[in-house]
């Protein structure tokens, strides 16, 4: 999974890309999908659109993580894209 963007319609979501596959640590998936975003911003039609970001809590994690910066949220807007965060198990849990 780890990103799917999805655009939505009506009766079914139409997938249109998955990105950082096998990559379920949300820091870098996040810069992941800024650096797509940049890249597609100018072909991808107005949404809405849905990115769901698939991963997993680090071990030991005590803080930090992914930042969405203002450049992503601007585009996340002009292109009304939502984010869906969803949680799975890590391997070693």
């Amino acid at each position: 999974m780890p990103i799917n963007i999805l655009k939505q319609n009506k009766i079914a979501n139409d997938q249109i890309a998955c990105i950082c596959d096998g990559d379920w640590k949300l820091p870098s998936q996040i810069d992941q999908l800024e650096k797509w975003l940049i890249e597609k911003e100018t072909i991808l039609n107005n949404g809405p659109y849905v990115a769901d970001i698939g991963f997993t809590i680090r071990k030991g994690a005590l803080g930090g993580g992914g930042v969405i910066s203002l450049e992503l949220m601007k585009i996340l807007l002009k292109l009304r894209v939502e984010i869906f965060l969803s949680e799975y198990p890590s391997d070693e849990d």
